[in-house]
């Protein structure tokens, strides 16, 4: 976690006779069009205040400065509140490495608040520098593909990690696998939590009746829609194939114990009329049996080797030395 909160920057872009300008934030509250107009505020976080435009509703402005969100998209007056999550521009140590940004699309006007940096939102800058962002609409578009897009090769990732866990299941180390199998379950069941809740926040937008949503809006929608569907699917597919492999992990070292155990236990075996025999023989008593003769003390070694061999048959007879 950081230890200093950085300072909350604002920055408004108007799109205009096909130019792009940057506007103080002031003015968006009196723009009137022609044109497209985007005021972005990053690093709102936990307790900090900031006044929003007054022609943002206030149901609008609460879900815009709450302080815990979750996907989700609603239609009120003639605007959309639409919440998604995606990958941080910044390495985050204190969360799950996804950003919330909340968005107030209206036709002409859109207000956009993140607490940290959102990695698709420079591609998004930059296709409204480009002019291919001409209203709400082709915003909402162009945000929803460029966190998709962002977000798939992270969850891919988790799968392929996922295959070279399966390949080292034979000859690797059991407990760092546990220990990574572990890592991967937790961020695939943290990623769907959000990634899931943005695919239906998506299809909610992309079926609202709103006339700055083009056609072609609507169809980016429904892709990055499908494209978050299929996450989700992928993501589903790791969380049970990490429980099998987990599974399979406490198999395998239930069989290793298995094999130690029995191991000792042949070993004891082995021994245990050995040790009856030297203890016998061992007494302090008088009566031995060959207790002076000179050859005694090797007899008994070679009886000793005879019964181990002879007990070390009986196994492998049994087929107890093949496990």
């Amino acid at each position: 976690m950081d230890a200093t909160p950085r300072p909350i920057a604002v920055q408004a872009l108007l799109v205009q006779d096909g130019t792009v300008s940057e506007i103080g934030p002031g003015e968006v509250a009196t723009f009137a069009g022609p044109g497209f107009v985007w005021l972005h505020a990053e690093g709102v976080g936990h307790g900090d205040s900031m006044d929003l435009p007054g022609y943002v509703p206030p149901m609008a402005a609460n879900a815009l400065m709450a302080s815990e969100t979750r996907p989700r998209c609603d239609d009120v007056d003639d605007g959309a509140l639409i919440n998604l999550r995606g990958t941080a521009f910044d390495t985050m140590q204190d969360s799950d490495g996804l950003v919330s940004i909340r968005v107030w699309v209206e036709g002409h006007r859109v207000t956009s608040v993140s607490r940290h940096r959102l990695a698709a939102l420079s591609k998004v800058e930059s296709a409204m520098r480009a002019g291919r962002i001409t209203d709400g609409g082709d915003f909402v578009a162009t945000l929803a593909q460029a966190i998709s897009v962002q977000l798939d090769p992270e969850v891919a990732a988790l799968g392929d990690t996922l295959d070279d866990c399966e390949g080292m299941l034979d000859g690797g180390d059991i407990y760092k696998l546990r220990r990574e199998i572990a890592a991967i379950r937790s961020q695939a069941i943290v990623l769907r939590r959000f990634v899931a809740p943005d695919r239906d926040a998506l299809t909610a937008m992309a079926q609202l009746e709103f006339d700055w949503i083009s056609r072609e809006d609507r169809m980016h929608l429904r892709e990055a829609a499908d494209r978050f569907a299929r996450m989700a699917e992928e993501l589903e597919a790791v969380r049970e194939r990490a429980a099998l492999l987990h599974e399979q992990l406490t198999d395998l070292r239930a069989e290793m114990i298995d094999q130690r155990s029995l191991a000792i236990a042949v070993t004891a075996f082995i021994f245990l009329p050995l040790t009856f025999v030297t203890g016998l023989l061992g007494m302090n008593v008088e009566g031995i049996p060959f207790a002076r003769s000179p050859w005694a003390f090797w007899g008994v070694i070679a009886f000793c080797i005879a019964t181990g061999l002879a007990v070390m048959a009986w196994f492998a007879w049994r087929h107890w030395l093949d496990d």
